[in-house]
């Protein structure tokens, strides 16, 4: 009786989840569904400049235009390109130099002041010495996104090493351990959250470092459209350009939400 009871209340637990998720995605709908529809009826009875910010309806026409010819598919691939690498790449980095100041605390006590100098300084003002440095090309575009995001996914990661309870390490260690198996078996497992977390903040990190890299430096991309709108005054292509980087800065984030679930479902 109280095996059927218990799993009547996990099932009417589980129902619950499902009615908020759906609330919350109806809500988000709406919002979307609304913003667009004032966007437009603005721009329609002359509440904003159309002319400056366009609307749904002539940004719809010109993706269908772009995308239908194949303009638009190549910049999106470019820059979508750009930025999977420069997110790939900081966030290995980070972690990696994450793992390495764990491993040793002298390094860590001597770059301690250094990352905070680091991640206190504009990374994007950075933009035109790494251009003249690696060169006018993907190289430098991919850096910038890299580079944006590789102090704070260390700080953040290396933060989660340190708080991890020590009884952890020193239980393993009274069996023998050393401190490399220590690190593999308790500290880097316990952080896989914090990491998942960062993976999220990077997303839109190595989105903006790839954009600024493309206002700078490239002639072709999202970046390069924007630009390139704002000096022939066509901000509909602006407009355009902005839209299709929300559309897969977010399809980014619902696939790191994948990987959460995914791993607390194995890890747990």
């Amino acid at each position: 009786m109280s095996d059927k009871g218990d799993h009547l209340l996990f099932e009417k637990h589980l129902q619950g989840l499902k009615r908020e998720k759906r609330i919350v995605f109806i809500w988000q709908a709406c919002i979307l569904v609304g913003f667009f529809g004032l966007w437009e009826l603005a721009s329609r009875m002359n509440w904003i400049d159309p002319l400056l910010f366009s609307s749904p309806t002539k940004v719809y026409n010109l993706l269908t235009v772009k995308l239908t010819d194949g303009s638009m598919i190549s910049h999106t691939l470019i820059t979508l390109f750009e930025t999977l690498a420069g997110f790939i790449i900081g966030t290995l980095l980070g972690i990696v130099i994450a793992s390495l100041l764990w491993s040793s605390p002298r390094f860590s006590n001597i770059s301690d002041p250094y990352l905070v100098i680091l991640n206190a300084m504009p990374k994007v003002a950075l933009g035109p010495i790494i251009i003249v440095a690696l060169g006018p090309g993907y190289v430098a575009i991919i850096a910038m996104g890299a580079i944006i995001s590789i102090i704070i996914t260390t700080i953040v990661v290396y933060t989660g090493f340190r708080e991890v309870d020590p009884n952890y390490e020193k239980v393993l260690k009274s069996f023998g351990a050393t401190r490399w198996q220590c690190f593999k078996s308790a500290i880097f497992p316990a952080n896989l959250p914090v990491m998942i977390s960062t993976l999220k903040v990077n997303v839109g990190l190595s989105w903006v470092g790839v954009i600024v890299g493309e206002f700078l430096v490239s002639s072709e991309g999202l970046g390069y459209l924007i630009v390139y709108g704002f000096q022939v005054f066509d901000f509909t292509l602006v407009m355009a350009a902005l839209i299709l980087i929300a559309i897969f800065a977010a399809l980014m984030y619902k696939v790191v939400e994948r990987i959460e679930g995914w791993l607390i479902k194995h890890t747990t």
